[in-house]
């Protein structure tokens, strides 16, 4: 079918592949180095408690089949093998299937992690990341030029990723409505990146501006991704922009990056490859199916973003093939972190020598720079940001990250920054209290060096020791 193939994206489909495989490397390595505290076998919320009580056809995944510390780090790394040699482009030397089977290996073990990961893995970036893997399965190798519809595919999630997520915001907060909410947005965003405090004290005109920017960026211009070239790929130029500018203003783990990966197979890229080769029967067959599966499981996605009471980041099947998305519906106007401590002491007092836990990515020492850690996700901040906003999102692991603290847990002090007790000497007792953040202002920066000033609010968890931990 001589219409099936586009052989002029030959090039962007080679920068969209290794671009994804880059990202699956970094999703892999993220498990890695941090499901032990997580979701290992004593970890905050352990996979094997999950997996007794949720069933496989609510969650497929390898872990129901088995599941140990070792195996599964054993997928994870697994993960990182098959997607540093995507990135390498090994698919390319494989014959057609076989480069399919490559594809589907990281999506698949992707899938296990991420539905037995609950609250750690709750993310609208998992989807979109297997939702985009899912499709790279079937956009084929050096043996076929791509295909027209999974490149239209490609698009259509990137339409739902952009539309949607302007959608929410002209239907939720109203500081959208009135190019007011990036007044708030640097200082609030779950995890600020180290240029986040200059985004902030920008003049308030050019916030707006930056507002009404994206309100064009995510309601407009998605519209023209599916215009003839080349207004298409300068339509994906601009969302590629827009998404440099939010890498640089915070960390927002990988949701930037992917974002930008399917906007670079949107793009028309000069190449000197023009001839198709003969696209073989079955592989028409197979991807005119999914084609046809995607479309029809598209209908829950769409009938939620048209609606009134439009939700972000859900799955409407437990693959996560056709997914929902959206971001900051609603905008903070003011930041809470929950700051965690212990004392040596063995009755705990207000005037105890009460140390500071200091994580890699929240704020907490009020002179610690933010650093930049995207397209890392450092999966404990996040949630500790979602602490504060409330505790109820708090309720099913905190008192185990308690616990570990106490016991000075090896697997959780890595995810930390610094820990102020030895390894041989734990905490007798741990507390955790509400503050409220700000950004210092220029003076107050040039006086005490300090970008954050905080404001003690109340307490989170009162003085804890290891005994109480272990009920809750």
């Amino acid at each position: 079918m001589d219409w099936f193939t586009a052989p002029g994206y030959w090039l962007s489909r080679l920068v969209f592949q290794r671009a994804l495989a880059g990202v699956y490397l970094v999703a892999f390595l993220a498990a890695a180095l941090q499901f032990r505290a997580l979701l290992g076998e004593r970890g905050m919320l352990p996979i094997p408690r999950f997996v007794a009580r949720v069933p496989f056809r609510r969650a497929p995944s390898l872990f129901h089949l088995h599941y140990s510390d070792r195996f599964f780090a054993g997928c994870a790394w697994a993960g990182c093998a098959v997607s540093a040699a995507l990135l390498a482009g090994a698919d390319s030397e494989l014959p057609l299937w076989a480069g399919m089977v490559l594809w589907l290996i990281p999506w698949a073990l992707y899938l296990s992690i991420v539905n037995v990961g609950q609250t750690w893995y709750a993310f609208g970036w998992e989807s979109l990341l297997l939702e985009t893997g899912f499709l790279a399965v079937f956009l084929g190798n050096d043996e076929v030029a791509p295909p027209v519809v999974v490149l239209f595919l490609l698009r259509w999630i990137l339409f739902r990723v952009e539309f949607g997520a302007g959608l929410i915001k002209m239907r939720g907060d109203a500081c959208w409505r009135k190019l007011t909410c990036l007044h708030y947005h640097h200082e609030t965003q779950p995890m600020p990146g180290p240029l986040s405090w200059f985004f902030h004290h920008l003049p308030g005109p050019v916030h707006k501006a930056e507002v009404a920017a994206n309100h064009v960026t995510q309601l407009l211009v998605p519209v023209l991704l599916f215009t003839p070239q080349p207004i298409a790929t300068a339509a994906a130029s601009l969302m590629i922009l827009t998404q440099l500018w939010l890498v640089v203003s915070g960390n927002f783990s990988w949701l930037n990056w992917i974002t930008i990966v399917l906007a670079l197979s949107a793009l028309r890229l000069p190449t000197d490859r023009r001839a198709a080769p003969p696209t073989p029967f079955w592989y028409e067959v197979v991807v005119l199916a999914v084609t046809a599966l995607l479309l029809f499981l598209s209908y829950h996605p769409v009938v939620n973003m048209i609606s009134r009471r439009q939700v972000m980041n859900r799955s409407f099947d437990p693959l996560h093939l056709v997914n929902t998305y959206g971001a900051f519906g609603t905008v903070s106007r003011v930041r809470y972190e929950v700051v965690v401590e212990g004392t040596l002491d063995g009755t705990p007092r207000e005037d105890s020598d009460w140390r500071e836990y200091e994580f890699k990515g929240k704020p907490g020492d009020p002179r610690y720079w933010p650093r930049q850690f995207a397209p890392y996700h450092l999966r404990l901040d996040w949630l500790m940001w979602f602490a504060a906003l409330s505790p109820a999102y708090a309720g099913d692991w905190f008192g185990g990250l308690v616990e570990r603290l106490l016991e000075n847990d090896r697997d959780t002090l890595r995810l930390l920054r610094r820990s102020p007790f030895p390894p041989e000497e734990p905490p007798r007792f741990v507390r955790a209290r509400l503050f409220r953040y700000r950004y210092t202002s220029w003076r107050e920066l040039r006086e005490t060096g300090a970008c954050w000033e905080r404001t003690y609010v109340r307490e989170f968890l009162p003085p804890t020791r290891l005994a109480a931990a272990q009920r809750r």
